[in-house]
């Protein structure tokens, strides 16, 4: 039982997740895509996403952004607030694992400890790590948000890859070179590691 929460138990879903997955045709799971803001995460959940809906799959997709304008709109960009935003997601996406579905989950998470409090959260067996590995310069070509031109004039705070770190996975499940490859040879790697 959680000490802060005293008056509260823990319930156990009817039907149970293998009862779900069995009526889904698949095992939930949760493929986690990290990288710098650029990178290509959005966009490749979202092609993702459709592919497997026309495939017939359950997928369901959590977007950084979409999670900041409303679950986690009360926090900033410090990394206790970035840490609370992922452990929401992560609580929100092993939601999902238990219901049976596909979770593509876009997120910055910028540190090893933040990724490992996720996996922690949704399970080993359950999660999956996939690092869009694209150089800074690349990103900030990109920034179709006009990030990083705002972070370099010092008006973004904490901005990952300007002034806060990112560190890239040490053994990430799959590697999708974002910077060199388009993103139907990405999304084909992709869909081929979601099985």
């Amino acid at each position: 039982m959680n000490s802060r929460l005293p008056y509260f138990t823990s319930q156990n879903a009817r039907p149970t997740r293998e009862q779900r997955e069995q009526m889904n045709g698949q095992r939930g799971q949760v493929f986690w895509l990290t990288g710098l803001s650029g990178a290509g995460k959005s966009t490749l959940a979202y092609a993702a996403e459709t592919r497997l809906h026309h495939l017939g799959r359950r997928c369901v997709v959590l977007d950084g952004d979409n999670i900041r304008y409303g679950l986690c709109a009360d926090l900033n960009f410090t990394p206790e607030g970035r840490r609370e935003n992922l452990r929401r997601a992560a609580e929100v996406a092993k939601l999902f694992v238990e219901s049976g579905m596909l979770c593509i989950a876009a997120f910055i998470s910028p540190t090893h400890q933040d990724r490992e409090m996720v996996r922690g959260i949704i399970g080993p067996g359950d999660f999956s790590e996939i690092y869009l590995e694209c150089s800074l310069q690349a990103c900030e070509s990109r920034d179709a948000k006009g990030l990083y031109k705002r972070a370099r004039k010092g008006e973004i705070e904490n901005f990952t890859g300007i002034s806060s770190p990112y560190e890239p996975p040490l053994q990430p499940n799959l590697t999708l070179p974002t910077e060199r490859l388009p993103l139907e040879s990405c999304l084909e790697l992709l869909i081929r590691h979601i099985g």
